[in-house]
């Protein structure tokens, strides 16, 4: 689907190459990687999709505990955002976010107990400058996925009891 449209109407770091991404906050207390709607936008085309095919869950990767400001990272907006698509659509279906309370040191916990760690470091994309994988290690996002790998790889057994207590939590 062409999201060129967002491109156009939201100036940012990650829709415009000749602005660099920088680790200072904008005078709005956002980073200038924020992209204005960007989750309102893909949200709402999930949910249609999710209407189109019947399914009752959408999930997404966004995360509270580490959203680099981003207001359409909290978990208020997803609740917000799932109310109004059930009201907007007339079906109930739910937005799962499974990583919104875990750090970057869980959510590669979380990988690894899924046996996918490789398939997440290879082949996931994190990096504000849109380099797959590790990245290009000096961007504001890569510091954090970094940090994270290395606070896992370092601190294994602590990270995943640390996850495993939080899924029995969430399970309670």
């Amino acid at each position: 689907m062409d999201v060129g449209l967002l491109n156009e109407l939201a100036i940012s770091s990650l829709t415009r190459d000749d602005i660099p991404v920088s680790h200072e906050l904008q005078e709005n207390g956002l980073p200038n990687s924020f992209v204005p709607g960007r989750n309102i936008l893909f949200l709402t085309l999930a949910g249609i999709y999710a209407y189109q095919i019947g399914a009752e869950t959408v999930i997404t990767g966004v995360c509270e505990t580490d959203f680099s400001g981003y207001p359409d990272c909290r978990d208020d907006f997803v609740k917000a955002m799932n109310s109004a698509l059930v009201k907007g659509m007339d079906r109930q279906f739910d937005i799962k976010t499974p990583l919104m309370w875990l750090n970057k040191a869980e959510t590669w916990a979380l990988a690894d107990q899924y046996d996918a760690l490789q398939l997440v470091r290879e082949s996931t994309l994190t990096c504000y400058n849109g380099i797959i994988g590790d990245g290009c290690g000096d961007c504001p996002s890569c510091d954090l996925r970094k940090a994270g790998l290395d606070d896992y790889l370092n601190n294994k057994d602590t990270v995943m009891q640390s996850l495993i207590q939080k899924q029995k939590a969430e399970d309670q």
